[in-house]
Order: structure tokens, then sequence, then C-alpha cells
């Protein structure tokens, strides 16, 4: 069987190293490019399974990789997990709004790294699994998980895997209030690695693009999240 291939597009050559190094002792794949460029090239040569970019790159930048990735049909379905030395909100909402699928602040630990692209691999491998077919339709907001699909006012809404997996799990119990943690492990299982930081980023991106219905889902000061009850 074939090992699972990662790209890592990165221009500093000790990060790429120190990647490889962690990825290759958990038997996978790596393949690498220094700059945006070269990963474009690269991903339409190898179709890896997964690529690891960078948002500080020169010339091009991560975030319009990301883009040109998730607009080329041929690709798109390829997971991408994002890192970024910044940490700052609106890089990440960009991202995660373009398609990625998660991001790795640096510095970054080894062991977390590894764990998160293993998560996103296992979602990725899960996708044809059986799934809840029926329809939710809720203030104004239809949900087909057949489909991966959601529309608000007749007009589809483009999620990522993440924000959808939140929203479905949100609004089939309207009322209730979970904590992040709780979120995360519904939607990727208690073994996946996050921050509360990033249940709150994904949140916000998923308001965004749900717009004026994006108010039905209603932070719990100090506890999380809930959908807003039908009353």
């Amino acid at each position: 069987m074939a090992k699972t291939e990662i790209l890592i597009i990165e221009d500093e050559e000790d990060i790429r190293e120190l990647v490889r190094y962690n990825l290759e002792r958990e038997n996978f794949t790596v393949s690498e490019a220094e700059s945006g460029e070269a990963g474009l090239k690269a991903v339409a040569r190898k179709k890896p399974d997964l690529i690891l970019l960078d948002l500080m790159l020169p010339g091009k930048d991560g975030l319009q990789i990301c883009r040109e990735l998730k607009q080329n049909a041929e690709v798109r379905d390829i997971p991408v997990v994002m890192m970024t030395a910044k940490g700052e909100e609106s890089d990440i909402v960009t991202g995660l709004e373009l398609g990625a699928e998660d991001y790795i602040v640096k510095p970054f630990s080894p062991k977390v790294m590894v764990a998160r692209i293993k998560a996103v691999l296992r979602r990725k491998t899960g996708a044809e699994a059986p799934v809840e077919t029926d329809v939710l339709t809720i203030q104004g907001i239809v949900i087909h998980p057949g489909r991966h699909e959601v529309m608000v006012g007749g007009k589809p809404v483009d999620l990522t895997a993440t924000e959808f997996g939140i929203l479905h799990f949100l609004a089939r119990r309207p009322g209730w209030v979970f904590t992040r943690y709780q979120i995360v492990d519904a939607v990727h299982g208690a073994d996946y690695p996050v921050t509360e930081r990033s249940v709150d980023v994904q949140i916000v991106g998923l308001r965004k693009k749900l717009k004026k219905a994006g108010d039905n889902i209603e932070t719990v000061r100090g506890i999380g999240y809930r959908f807003k009850d039908m009353e």
C-alpha cells in the first residue's frame, strides 16, 4: 500500500527539515517546495494527500496559494493545513473561509502538528462513511447532511467541513449550550488537539458566511455556544 504523501510549502529550510523529520518518523512520504509558485506546480504534478502551507511566503503568499488551490477543480479536495507565525485572527479566518481544513501557529509542537495532520486525514478518509441524511430546517437555514449543503434564503452557503459540522451539531439541539471542547469532540473526535481560540475562530467564520442567519449562533459568556432556541 502506498504511503500517504504530504507536500510542505515553506520557504524556511530549517522549518522544512523539522517538519520532514517528524512526518517521516510517522511513516509519511514527504515532498517539499520553497515557494508558492513551486508548490502549485508540485501539487499539479504529485497530487499529494495533504498540503502543509506556510502563509508567509515570498511572491504569492499562502492565502493566494490556498485560493488558487481551492478554485482548481482537479486539486480542490486535497486538504490544506496552514502554518502561520503571526497567529492573527484575520489571516486564520481568511484561510478557513478559502477552504483550508486547519491551521497551526508557529512555533508549534511537532507532536501537535502530527496529531492535527492525522486528524485531518482521518476526516478525509471518513468522508464516504454513512452519514445522517435527514434534512434539517431551522430559523430559515436548510441543512442537508447527505449532500453537505447549507441553504439560507434559497441560496447556497459554501462552508468548510469543520464549519458545516459545527453548524449541524448546534442546530440539531437548539437552546442547548455546549462548551468549546464539547463542540470539538462532536465534530472532530475526542483526540483532536485544539485550543479554545480555534473554536472561536471557526465560529467567527461561520457567522460571517451565514450573514444575518449567523445571529442564531449565540455566545454564552463563560461557557460556550448555542443555537438560538425556536420560540
